[in-house]
Formats: C-alpha cells, sequence, structure tokens
C-alpha cells in the first residue's frame, strides 16, 4: 500500500460522528503519522443535509443517501455512528459484500447480529472493529481480544451503563428518590425520553453479550442474558445495603466454570471496600478476573462525544495498519467454543432478601427451617420492628446459593401465611 489518502465514509454525523470528524482534523499529523498516509473523511450521510452544524464542514461532502457513501468505489473504510440495527445491518454487510471495512460503536447490531456481520467479514477477508460499542472510551474489548489472549478469563463484571450508575449514586449519596433522580438524568441528557433501554437494564445486557462473547470465545445471545432493572430499588434498599457495608450498582456480570457460563444483568449489594463500589456518576469500570493475570480493573468515561470518538478513531487506525501490512480480515476472533449455559442449579451466589413478617413468636424459626430444607446456608439474620410498619423486618443474607434453591425459598414464602411480603432480594458481590 502507497502513502496515498485512505477514504473514510461517515454514517452519521451525530454527537460520536462530530467527535470523530474532530479528532480526524485535529490530529491530522499524528494520526498520519501513525498509518503512514493522511486519512481523509471522504463523504458522510445525514439526515438532513441544510441543518446548521457545531463543527466546519465543507457542504459538497455531505449526503442524504447513506448508499451514496457505501457504493462509492474510492472509499476503503465506513465508519457507522448511525444507530440502528435493521437498516444499518443491511448498510453493514453490503459494505462487507464490496470489501470495504467496517468501524462501528453500535452496540445493539453487533450484540443482536454480530455473529453475521463478522462472518461476513471473514468471508470477505475484511476488518470490523468495535471497540466504541461497550464503555465508550474504555479499550476494554481490545484488551479482552488482545491482552487476554494468552489467559483463561473466569469472570467479568462491569458497570457498562452510565445513566443506570449516575442515578444510583445521586440515590446513594444525596437520598433522591428513583422518580426525582430520572428526571433529572433526562433532563441533563442521560436518559432519553424513553428510559426503558437503560433502567431496565436492556443496554447493560446488550453490551454483556459481546463481553461474554470475546471473553469466553463462545456465541453468547442477547436471550442467554438474565436481566433486571432498577426501577425497583429503593431508598430502604440503600440504607440496608450501607448498614451491611454495601453499595447497590447496576452489574453485568458474566462468570465461567470450566465450561459452562451464565451471564446476567441485575441490581447487585457490591461490598464497600471493592474499587468497583466507588465507581460513580456516569462513569464505566470492567472487572476481568484471569486465570494467570487474578484480577484487573478498567476505568473511564462511558459515553460521550470525545470519549467514545477516542475508540473509534483507534479502531480506524487499526484497519489502516492492517491495510498497509495486508492482514485485514486475520485478526477476527470467531466464537469457536460450543455454548454451554449453566443451570440455575449450577448458578451460585449469595444473597440479601429482606421481609416483612408478622410480629410474633416462632415466625423466625419458620422461616430458617425453609432455607435449611433447601440447603440454604446463612451468613446473617436480623429480627427487628420496623415504626412505620406494625409488621417485623428480617434482613438475611446467605451464603452462596443456588439460584434454584433461593427460587424455592422465595416461593415457598410467597406460600407462607406468616410473610407478609417478600420486599427486596439482590445478589451480594464481595
Amino acid at each position: 500500500m502507497s502513502n496515498k489518502p485512505v477514504k473514510v465514509g461517515l454514517l452519521g454525523l451525530g454527537t460520536v460522528g462530530t467527535g470523530v470528524v474532530r479528532i480526524v482534523d485535529m490530529h491530522q499529523e499524528d494520526l498520519s503519522g501513525q498509518v503512514g498516509s493522511p486519512i481523509v473523511i471522504e463523504k458522510i450521510s445525514v439526515k438532513d443535509r441544510e441543518k446548521s452544524r457545531n463543527i466546519p464542514i465543507d457542504p459538497s461532502r455531505l449526503t442524504d443517501d447513506p448508499w451514496e457513501v457505501i457504493r462509492d468505489p474510492e472509499i476503503d473504510v465506513i465508519v457507522e455512528v448511525m444507530g440502528g440495527v435493521e437498516q444499518t445491518r443491511t448498510y453493514v454487510l453490503e459494505a462487507l459484500a464490496q470489501g470495504k471495512h467496517i468501524v462501528t460503536a453500535n452496540k445493539d447490531l453487533m450484540a443482536l447480529y454480530g455473529t453475521e456481520i463478522l462472518a461476513k467479514a471473514q468471508e470477505m477477508k475484511c476488518d470490523v472493529f468495535y471497540e466504541a460499542s461497550v464503555a465508550g472510551g474504555i479499550p476494554i474489548i481490545r484488551t479482552l481480544i488482545e491482552g487476554f489472549s494468552s489467559d483463561r478469563i473466569t469472570k467479568i463484571m462491569g458497570i457498562v451503563n452510565g445513566t443506570t450508575n449516575y442515578m444510583l449514586t445521586k440515590m446513594s449519596k444525596e437520598g433522591v428518590t428513583y422518580v426525582d433522580v430520572l428526571k433529572e438524568a433526562q433532563q441533563l441528557g442521560y436518559a432519553e425520553s424513553d428510559p426503558t433501554s437503560d433502567v431496565e437494564g436492556l443496554d447493560a445486557a446488550r453490551k454483556m453479550t459481546i463481553l461474554g462473547t470475546l471473553g469466553f470465545r463462545t456465541n453468547v445471545e442477547l436471550a442467554d442474558v438474565q436481566v433486571k432493572g432498577i426501577a425497583g430499588v429503593s431508598q430502604a434498599d440503600i440504607a440496608y445495603a450501607k448498614n451491611l457495608g454495601y453499595e447497590i450498582k447496576l452489574l453485568g456480570i458474566a462468570d465461567r466454570d470450566e465450561d459452562a457460563i451464565s451471564i446476567s444483568v441485575q441490581p447487585t449489594m457490591v461490598k464497600s471496600s471493592h474499587p468497583i463500589a466507588s465507581v460513580n456518576g456516569v462513569f464505566n469500570a470492567v472487572y476481568v478476573y484471569g486465570e494467570a493475570v487474578g484480577e484487573t480493573m478498567f476505568y473511564g468515561a462511558g459515553a460521550g462525544e470525545m470519549p467514545t470518538a477516542t475508540s473509534v478513531v483507534a479502531d480506524l487506525v487499526s484497519v489502516i495498519k492492517n491495510l498497509r501490512l495486508g492482514v485485514n480480515g486475520l485478526k477476527q476472533i470467531a466464537p469457536h467454543k460450543p455454548k454451554k449455559l449453566k443451570s440455575d442449579a449450577e448458578i451460585q451466589f449469595k444473597n440479601f432478601i429482606l421481609l416483612h413478617v408478622d410480629d410474633k413468636a416462632g415466625v423466625l424459626a419458620r422461616i430458617t427451617q425453609i432455607f435449611t430444607e433447601y440447603e440454604v446456608s446463612l451468613a446473617s439474620v436480623v429480627q427487628q420492628p420496623n415504626e412505620l410498619n406494625p409488621n417485623a423486618e428480617i434482613v438475611i443474607v446467605t451464603h452462596k446459593a443456588s439460584k434454584e434453591s433461593i427460587d424455592k425459598v422465595l416461593n415457598r414464602f410467597e406460600e407462607l401465611e406468616v410473610v407478609r411480603r417478600v420486599v427486596s432480594v439482590y445478589r451480594v458481590e464481595g
């Protein structure tokens, strides 16, 4: 490959797309020095060519037809930052069919169609890089592929959604209610007008699908992730967590025992001394456990124009370096291990359970007897009156127990006349 300019097509000029243009323009000398040739953003697909923008753009570079970008024979690389899934999948597959390399920040696309897209890339000997699809500016995907290539990952645990982490931080530090902090997050632009994807854990689940696939080298699908959002987290739950020495975080957790895996997203009580418990605001963090390296943690901005654009441009640099070396398409890590999901009997973790029960003699004995029947060992049990509640409260923390056993215990509680309500149930880490 000569040092002639590498021409790039950009699909989308929103927040991230604008950041990509800024970085390529501002750092052109450094980028050219790294890859040995200039980088030129040749064409940009936008919805509205007449829209005013906060960066100078030559109008001749803009088009409202994505196909004009994809089918331009002069363009070597397509950077997709337009979002969407079904139509975007069509664009990406067609670009690959034409031998163009892909850089994308689209977590939804890669979570749902990553296997298909990577297979097409392998067939066409093209690169598909998607670092920015998970945790914004944190280089976690490259780390899992390259940094852990000589190790065997046993667990990935992360805060991978900044919106919910911001909300839970405000609830914990300032005592704000869920309803009020959601409104605030929407006003600040952290949460969408329809916040479902964030608060119900769906955004985090898509990211964990990608991380699980890369970390365990098997084809994890979105349906494999057990998901629970933060809408049920109350100030009372946060207070109990603090009293026990925990913080509540929405965690994505992927773990592996032998070759069986489980992946979940759920509000989790994390020991206050654990580094991930101190990750606050809109920041993300991913904890990776390797058999050889032990524990490692990656922390940084999980979203935003420049952090995300930095990851996109880093991927673009990798594509161009591969172009110069003639090794495009050779670094794809296709899932090659058969998928074996853990059964509920094999999924084990500690639990926090809060019950409202009749305030009378013998209730605690009946409660503990049910745990004994299902071989669930208890780490602590506290029964106390609640001045605002005519019932007594029982706070229970278990040792590690199977999800199957805990589900059976909770079902028994629903049938037990002395149990008025199962108030809260949380996974416990640390």
